[in-house]
């Protein structure tokens, strides 16, 4: 075995990790930093269950390697929570507006959306299903998904214009 460290930030918190060169990111996160919210689902990249943020742009991180990870910021669905546990506002419009089901896709469609709502420029449905188009869901189906980030998005920027 290779080993090597990586020194990152996760959800704001600089972390030292000692990895097998030849591991992904979303190994290090789910075994090395005990984050469950990234999903092992395709491990090809193709279902984004795995997505997280790097430096703010979406990766699917089972296809990611741990090391390129070295000096960049990273943000899981943990590290959208308040400190007192308060989960944020596009993790409770998917709640309100009924767009989870089993739950496994749900970290990655949230945190897919991420850029979206924190754009100042709005995003059409057509563009938000664009930019979620690597996200799999085999039980809700994706109005509801859609609806969850439209909503969000549209309170974001109403709060920022105010």
């Amino acid at each position: 075995m290779y080993n090597r460290s990586v020194t990152c930030t996760v959800n704001g918190k600089k972390r030292t990790f000692m990895i097998d060169v030849r591991s992904s990111l979303s190994d290090m996160l789910r075994g090395e930093a005990g984050l469950d919210s990234i999903k092992h689902g395709c491990d090809v990249g193709e279902c984004g269950a795995c997505t997280v943020l790097i430096d703010g742009k979406p990766f699917n991180s089972c296809i990611y390697l741990a090391v390129w990870a070295e000096g960049k910021t990273i943000l899981t669905l943990e590290g959208l929570s308040t400190t007192q546990g308060t989960i944020s506002d596009i993790q409770q419009a998917f709640i309100d507006e009924g767009a989870v089901q089993c739950g496994f896709c749900t970290p990655g469609f949230i945190m897919a959306s991420i850029p979206i709502i924190e754009s100042d420029i709005p995003a059409s449905r057509d563009e938000i299903k664009r930019q979620i188009a690597g996200n799999l869901c085999r039980c809700t189906g994706y109005e509801h998904i859609v609806d969850a980030i439209e909503k969000t998005q549209k309170k974001r920027i109403a709060e920022r214009t105010r």
